[in-house]
């Protein structure tokens, strides 16, 4: 018998995948016999699609044995109860980012997360079934409001005594200081800086809301947290302004000695949103982008210099490991409630932290609950968690069910909410192409540059 899988034509090839992530490049001709059952495939042909589970063989028992294993790494995360729970501490910034998805045109009220609504929200976190949680700290920038990160810590550091507990900082840096740094090196919390390029690229991108570009506090930035052994990553965004400088881009992470780099395309969502027809693109110009700064990083990588590219770590992961990383957007169902939560500022809880942009754009939609009146337990079994888990299940989706990179694609119904006011994509969207189109390009150079599938393989050791 064969096995269910999905196909799409790769020029003079056929790609078909399965759902434990599998891929084959097959002809026509092994298409063919296939879809019409293994008995005219030739041995070599029936024992290589036997053992990337595309032929269920002659024994039906043999097979499940065998594949659940597979089955089960590919779906890892749904065995994982929610572990990461972002802290928004503030929806105040010093910076007037050109695509800040924190805040939007009608977001009017700034506050500053208060200790006992923090309180409450470690105690929901904290009831998690989980042996390691995250607690990320958000914003706005979120060192507006360092008195509050430092109890958050210290707090659940105290009542906490089973779980691991991870700190991660996600900072513009301009308002760090000797003495910030040396808390955060001490309770080894990580730290993500935003960094778009080099400076007439950051600045371009992020000013400061009093004017001037803000990429030299990022520098200096960085440069403290190094200093101090401080675990630190980056976030680059792109925008229009970006597109016609992927080479110096890389080159900045280089030079400023980062192992990876994130090649993100813009979330319509807050600002971004508002104002997309001067910062937003097509999807088809970011995918010759997202290209030109692959192609550049296998360059340098094959000149010595180690870098890798997220989307593609993430993807490659899945095609080469058949393993899930629980990338919270590229999973099935999605992250949200059962992935991560959103404790906002104000005591509010959302789904995600796309669920509280969307509530910054004057929509609750993705509201759970608050901190005052839900436990862990009433915020998973809440219509809105149920919801937004059944949109997001890839498997029974019309359009992706049977897409050919179903196994290590996901959707974002918090997206297609904000966009097309549906949580279900009314069609083809942006963000669909764009993830369509790196997965025709890392399979391109699967087919045709097989040299540099050891470079990918580096990238996810």
């Amino acid at each position: 018998m064969i096995n269910y899988f999905n196909f799409k034509k790769f020029n003079d090839k056929y790609l078909i995948t399965n759902d434990f992530g599998r891929h084959q490049f097959v002809s026509f001709d092994t298409l063919k016999k296939l879809v019409n059952g293994d008995e005219e495939l030739d041995e070599h042909e029936y024992s290589s699609l036997k053992d990337d589970f595309f032929i269920t063989g002659d024994s039906q028992h043999a097979y499940l044995e065998k594949c659940t294993p597979y089955l089960r790494d590919a779906k890892s995360h749904l065995f994982q109860p929610t572990s990461l729970f972002i802290f928004v501490l503030t929806n105040s910034c010093n910076l007037n980012c050109v695509y800040c998805q924190a805040q939007s045109e009608s977001s009017i009220k700034k506050g500053l997360m208060s200790k006992e609504i923090a309180k409450k929200g470690v105690d929901i976190a904290l009831q998690s079934p989980t042996d390691a949680i995250t607690i990320e700290f958000q914003g706005g920038e979120p060192l507006l409001n360092f008195d509050t990160i430092k109890y958050i810590i210290e707090y659940s550091s105290s009542v906490n005594s089973v779980k691991a507990i991870s700190y991660n900082l996600v900072s513009n840096l301009s308002l760090l200081t000797e003495e910030i740094a040396d808390y955060l090196c001490e309770h080894r919390v990580q730290v993500s800086v935003s960094l778009d390029g080099p400076d007439y690229v950051h600045n371009n991108n992020r000013p400061f809301r009093i004017g001037g570009g803000s990429y030299e506090a990022a520098i200096r930035g960085i440069e403290m947290l190094r200093s101090k052994g401080v675990e630190l990553g980056a976030i680059q965004t792109t925008t229009k302004h970006s597109l016609n400088h992927a080479k110096s881009i890389i080159d900045t992470y280089v030079e400023l000695g980062f192992g990876s780099i994130f090649i993100r395309p813009l979330t319509q969502l807050g600002y971004a949103q508002d104002h997309w027809d001067k910062i937003g693109y097509s999807a088809e110009e970011f995918i010759e982008f997202y290209k030109e700064s692959l192609n550049y990083l296998i360059n340098r990588n094959s000149n010595g210099i180690l870098i890798s590219e997220g989307h593609a770590t993430i993807f490659l992961t899945k095609i080469l490991r058949g393993f899930s990383n629980n990338y919270m957007e590229l999973r099935s169902p999605c992250g949200a409630t059962i992935g991560q939560m959103a404790f906002y500022y104000d005591g509010n809880i959302y789904t995600c932290d796309e669920g509280r942009m969307v509530a910054e754009m004057g929509d609750s939609a993705f509201r759970l609950g608050d901190v005052f009146s839900c436990d862990y337990n009433k915020l998973l079994d809440s219509g809105v968690c149920k919801t937004v888990c059944s949109a997001s299940c890839l498997e029974a989706i019309p359009g992706c069910c049977d897409c050919v990179y179903q196994p290590y694609c996901g959707v974002c119904p918090v997206i297609n909410y904000a966009v097309d006011k549906d949580l279900f994509a009314r069609k083809t969207n942006n963000r669909c192409k764009i993830y369509s189109g790196i997965l025709d390009y890392l399979f391109d150079i699967f087919k045709n540059k097989p040299e540099n599938v050891d470079i990918f393989k580096r990238w996810i050791v």
